[in-house]
């Protein structure tokens, strides 16, 4: 393929208040993929608006090959025959990120202490979960709530648990890494979540509803489901070992 064959031509907004982050994106996609780069700046609004009215468009960056017109960077990877992430689609990716780097925060502690015995190793996991679940949830307090309130059956009664409910998970995460004030931190997790769980055991497989989960916060994709009971059921579980487990 000659050189004149792997040049892309790709206009893109480089203004001095604004840089187009997918611009960027898109001009490192096209050197990935061996092309060389004729990177043609729209410095100013009007400049912006007089190439979109030229050629039709609605958004930049836009990417030329071989004086065809790809589109923007979405329409560049998928003309590449990459994977384009589809913004309503449904992750459990999210849930993924907590638990695994609850897991290697909790092996870390282990790893800094005596090593990592399993059982002290699952403490650690469980109420590190927790606490950043509880942390995705505090971002945005009346988002999660809202969607809470989708399945919750006590927010569905008193609205205010809504609110509270990221607080109390923090307070008994917190609580358990501390292994602290346990007839605090047990009973919250008790309570917050068996409910959750006949909760989720109600809309998922008894009301057989499609809803999201407010897990990680308000406005995830997260499906309501099997990860949402584990997310209640780990606490339950850790509620009950702190009160059943012999005394250290």
């Amino acid at each position: 393929m000659s050189d004149l064959a792997r040049t892309a031509i790709c206009y893109r907004m480089v203004m001095p208040d604004h840089v187009c982050p997918y611009g960027l994106k898109t001009v490192h996609l096209l050197k990935r993929k061996g092309y060389r780069v004729d990177d043609r700046w729209l410095r100013t609004r009007e400049e912006t608006d007089a190439f979109k009215a030229e050629h039709g468009v609605a958004t930049t960056p836009q990417t030329f090959i071989d004086g065809q017109r790809i589109g923007g960077y979405d329409a560049l990877r998928r003309w590449f025959g990459l994977s384009v992430r589809d913004p309503d689609a449904t992750s459990y990716r999210p849930v993924v990120a907590v638990f695994a780097v609850a897991a290697l925060l909790a092996m870390a502690v282990g790893w800094s202490g005596d090593g990592v015995a399993p059982v002290a190793w699952a403490e650690d996991f469980v109420a590190f979960s927790m606490c950043l679940l509880a942390m995705l949830k505090l971002q945005d307090v009346e988002t999660f709530s809202t969607m809470f309130l989708n399945y919750d059956l006590l927010a569905r009664r008193w609205v205010p648990y809504g609110y509270l409910y990221p607080f109390l998970e923090l307070l008994a995460g917190v609580l358990m890494v501390a292994d602290a004030w346990v007839g605090v931190a047990v009973p919250v997790a008790l309570f917050i979540g068996g409910i959750g769980a006949v909760s989720v055991v109600k809309a998922v497989y008894v009301d057989r509803r499609e809803l999201k989960c407010a897990c990680v916060g308000g406005g995830s994709r997260v499906p309501l489901g099997f990860v949402s009971l584990t997310e209640n059921l780990m606490m339950v579980a850790m509620a009950a070992w702190m009160l059943l487990r012999p005394s250290m």
